[in-house]
């Protein structure tokens, strides 16, 4: 996913566009990489690999020169240029994988990847002969076009947010959370906005103290690493410590010693807990699945370490019905 920069390269950034529109990019391939720095594709002659002589020499000279990126860093999207030719930009681009000061003031930016860059890494990883042409055909099959989407659950006053829940699908069965919009409404909108990311996807309780808390959330449980768009969510958050009390079925968010220290992980109260009243931010109770949450605080561990992993598939925000 490449958010486009029409603000700093107009003309690039339109070409790319029509070229994407009209399918000159469908069927051409990634022909150039070094690993962990940079994939190159857009060439319209790698679709025959029988020029495979010629490739990057094709869709070149069609958009005369525009302004320089004064950075390039990692994720930035530029146009290839032929040496000394500074109207040879064309269909041609190039995407760096760390930043790379060499080529500061020297290429002409027109996008920056927000999601992605560990799918570029990996085609980095394809082998390459003596000039540097990768020898296997990793083919964009199609550019699609589209609008910025509205980031969910940004704008939206408190009083809009309560009309969601939250459902996590567990592998001891669904547990479904009703928010306190009115108590903590940052930090519901955290949850949501991380939730609607995927960034609970994959993860696991990784702690269950019975009678106290089952708790998931961690990111060091998460079956694979964040992508680069769900890293930007993570933050810490600011404390809304509330009056509610932290008893069975109350959701409330980890946190280290410092107060503002909670980011993602959270816990479900299987018991009263007056000690965690005013210094633990509550944002919402178990409104339906306490069956699952009985089944995971009841599961074989040792201290407070399940034996077997028990699954958080996933985090879905939903209307209330």
């Amino acid at each position: 996913m490449i958010d486009l920069a029409p603000e700093s390269a107009p003309n690039q950034t339109a070409y790319f566009m029509k070229l994407a529109s009209d399918g000159a990019y469908d069927g051409t391939i990634f022909h150039r990489a070094i690993k962990y720095g940079m994939v190159q594709g857009g060439d319209p002659l790698t679709k025959d690999p029988a020029k495979r002589a010629q490739y990057g020499t094709g869709g070149l000279s069609a958009v005369k020169a525009e302004a320089r990126a004064q950075k390039m860093t990692r994720g930035s999207v530029a146009a290839v240029l032929i040496p000394g030719k500074p109207d040879s930009a064309g269909s041609q681009f190039f995407i760096v994988l760390a930043d790379q000061p060499a080529l500061d003031n020297q290429y002409t930016v027109f996008g920056h990847v927000s999601d992605g860059v560990e799918v570029l890494q990996k085609i980095s990883e394809t082998p390459v002969d003596d000039k540097g042409l990768t020898t296997d055909r990793i083919e964009i099959t199609h550019v699609t076009i589209r609008d910025m989407p509205a980031e969910p659950f940004v704008g939206e006053p408190p009083s809009e947010l309560a009309a969601y829940r939250a459902v996590l699908d567990t592998s001891a069965g669904p547990i479904a959370i009703e928010f306190f919009t009115d108590k903590a409404p940052n930090t519901v909108r955290q949850f949501m906005r991380l939730a609607a990311a995927g960034v609970y996807n994959g993860m696991a309780f990784h702690r269950v103290a019975p009678g106290f808390v089952i708790q998931t959330g961690a990111l060091a449980s998460r079956g694979a690493p964040l992508t680069e768009k769900q890293q930007k969510l993570v933050h810490n958050l600011a404390p809304e410590f509330n009056d509610t009390k932290h008893v069975k079925g109350i959701v409330s968010m980890a946190r280290a010693e410092a107060a503002d220290s909670a980011t993602t992980s959270f816990f479900i109260c299987t018991g009263t807990s007056s000690a965690l009243d005013g210094v633990y931010t509550a944002f919402g109770r178990v409104v339906d699945g306490m069956a699952a949450v009985d089944a995971i605080e009841a599961a074989p561990r040792t201290g407070e370490t399940p034996n077997a992993r028990i699954e958080l598939r996933s985090v879905k925000i939903e209307r209330k019905n």
